[in-house]
């Protein structure tokens, strides 16, 4: 468990807020003086994206938590669920209430009570809905919901394609990929005004590829006004020089 923790950067004190325990009692499971129960040993699994039978039977220190993510025997199962015929359901994530998806993503139970739709024309593959949250991917609005089919490798990124990224650091974000690299990638917003960044490989519970939206909230010309993106990148241009004054 030290070991896990060192990997992704946390301290003691966030990892036993994210599994809801004191950090006295996790320091007492890194240190060997107790084991952790069942039900916490699931938590753990799910927090650090390592499967409960690779996390009691194997020497962990002698592998990356990259490579760790990518081995055929750490499969953590991807919960769907399905109506009385067999046909898989679309799980919405409830707006404003995204964060909670980084505990429950896992548990069959939290995907069990998550309200849901069907789009029989999406085809094959496993499906979830996604809330947009802020101005960073225009035109889609706060509020609409992305529709993202399940990626099960990163090596099958496409650049230039937008993705819903479920990462232990940010949560859920929706991004386009300027490019994939080793241990990285690298995704922006369409909205200019914000700067691209990386995530860490190691970082990323899940990758959804976008097939389509649902908007909660009707389209306006100004959603499409051509000034308002000029308007966008003279503010990101006044940024830029406001940092370089503050340097």
């Amino acid at each position: 468990m030290r070991y896990l923790r060192s990997q992704t950067g946390t301290s003691q004190q966030k990892t036993a807020d994210a599994l809801v325990i004191t950090r006295g009692r996790y320091a007492k499971y890194e240190d060997g003086a107790s084991e952790p129960p069942v039900e916490l040993l699931i938590k753990i699994s799910r927090y650090f994206h390592v499967s409960i039978d690779l996390m009691v039977s194997a020497d962990l220190r002698k592998i990356s938590l990259k490579e760790l993510m990518e081995l055929p025997d750490n499969r953590i199962l991807l919960p769907v669920k399905t109506d009385e015929t067999g046909e898989k359901r679309i799980e919405i994530i409830p707006h404003k209430a995204s964060m909670g998806y980084l505990e429950g993503y896992s548990d069959p139970e939290y995907i069990e009570n998550l309200q849901n739709i069907s789009l029989p024309f999406l085809g094959s593959g496993t499906y979830r809905a996604f809330p947009v949250e802020g101005d960073s991917m225009p035109p889609q609005k706060d509020g609409s919901l992305i529709i993202g089919k399940y990626l099960e490798k990163a090596t099958d990124l496409k650049k230039g394609k937008s993705y819903v990224f479920v990462t232990r650091s940010e949560g859920i974000t929706y991004k386009r990929l300027l490019k994939a690299e080793k241990d990285t990638v690298t995704v922006a917003a369409d909205n200019s005004f914000y700067e691209p960044y990386s995530i860490a490989l190691a970082d990323i519970f899940e990758i959804w590829e976008y097939t389509c939206s649902i908007a909660t909230e009707e389209f306006t010309k100004e959603d499409f006004n051509t000034d308002q993106q000029q308007i966008i990148e003279l503010l990101k241009e006044l940024k830029k020089e406001v940092n370089e004054l503050k340097k």
